[in-house]
């Protein structure tokens, strides 16, 4: 009996007749950056919560390789932690895929690593809508702030609203949602009566909507981070009785994050946003998504626990294609224009910006058999990233 190795393969003689054997495949290594810690750990453990909830569903094995995942806290909007916690991925665990990515800032200083290691970057949240710039080897499954911005500006003149104020935290993705809205509002027409930037962790927002109540638009157009930042900005609106005033509220479906909806409470009754996900969707695709996350987490899945269910869809699909080939060039080549069917709906990533394609829901913020949902009742299909139409 012989047995010789040749190009992976085992082949074993036995009495003149050779069989090939494959080599075990090279497990699959997914190094996640993620917000464990701090203020904003309840991001990376939705996103974490997504990814083992598409496992649960579908194996822990594509294409002959095991996943195995390695998570890395970059505690927070920390960009030189995660830079430094990248870097450890790449160099000491030498992993085939980084992903995760939060907030907007940890993945801008990943970028440049990724190209450098050639290593595909799944980016499962932040939402500026540069970040696909940064590099050639990231691709993002969840959305930008301009699509939302542009879809609500869009619903907002069909719906005879011609004045708004604008009120967004002072950071990319605020920025991003503020220079979407206006321009599609304005270009349709809308006036935009003033506009302020507020810290990002403004704990009372009483003197910005003061403003926003001196000026008396039809509209409020806000964005500031999911959480305790949009609990005080819903409960300071209603305490200045903007509401008794006719000023609609309206932004960004990430306002209304189900997960913040029990802090939110009745404040935000009304509330009119445009999002790419709720969990009341009505699909099978995502019945059956809710279900299974129910049954495996605790918390309600959100928009952040679908961008990392999506991130694992996306690298599934692209190794079955690949024949389990996840390098940078081959992983991307295989990614642009690929589609399937989302919890949210239909996607695509564009073949073009490798950023996500996907539809856009207008919602209102209603009490459902008591309990607070996002009601779709709109839809905008397949919006690309307005951000970066020519």
């Amino acid at each position: 009996m012989k047995l010789r190795t040749i190009l992976g393969v085992a082949a074993l003689s036995i009495g003149g007749v050779a069989l090939a054997l494959p080599v075990q495949a090279k497990d699959l290594k997914i190094g996640l950056v993620l917000s464990v810690s701090g203020p904003y750990a309840d991001y990376g453990k939705q996103i974490q919560n997504g990814i083992e909830t598409f496992i649960a569903q579908h194996g822990d094995t594509v294409a002959g390789r095991k996943v195995t995942l390695i998570v890395k806290d970059d505690t927070g909007i920390a960009p030189a932690v995660a830079k430094r916690q990248a870097q450890e991925l790449l160099i000491k665990d030498k992993v085939d895929i980084l992903a995760g990515f939060d907030l907007t800032p940890n993945a801008f200083s990943v970028a440049p690593l990724a190209t450098e290691a050639k290593v595909p970057m799944i980016v499962m949240n932040a939402a500026t809508s540069s970040i696909t710039e940064k590099s050639p080897y990231i691709v993002r499954v969840s959305m930008t702030l301009p699509q939302s911005s542009w879809a609500i500006a869009q619903w907002a003149v069909k719906n005879d609203i011609r004045s708004a104020y604008i009120l967004v935290a002072d950071y990319g993705p605020g920025h991003d949602a503020q220079e979407q809205f206006k321009k599609t509002f304005t270009g349709l027409g809308g006036k935009v009566v003033g506009e302020v930037r507020t810290p990002v962790n403004t704990p009372d927002y009483a003197p910005f909507l003061q403003r926003v109540k001196d000026s008396r638009p039809d509209a409020l157009f806000f964005f500031v981070p999911p959480g305790s930042s949009m609990v005080a900005l819903a409960k300071n609106f209603r305490e200045m009785g903007l509401d008794k005033l006719g000023i609609k509220e309206m932004g960004p479906g990430d306002m209304t994050d189900e997960n913040s909806l029990p802090a939110l409470g009745d404040n935000a009754l009304g509330m009119i946003t445009a999002f790419h996900y709720s969990t009341a969707h009505d699909s099978p695709a995502n019945k059956a998504f809710v279900a299974a996350y129910a049954k495996a987490h605790r918390d309600s899945a959100n928009f952040m626990s679908v961008g990392g269910y999506d991130g694992m869809q996306l690298i599934y699909k692209v190794l079955e294609k690949t024949g389990g080939d996840a390098s940078g060039d081959a992983f991307i080549a295989a990614a642009r224009g690929l589609k399937w069917e989302s919890p949210r709906g239909p996607v695509q990533i564009d073949p073009d910006t490798r950023d996500i394609i996907q539809n856009e829901y207008i919602r209102r913020l209603e009490r459902v058999d008591g309990e607070l949902r996002n009601v779709e009742f709109a839809t905008f299909e397949a919006v690309k990233d307005p951000g970066k139409q020519k």
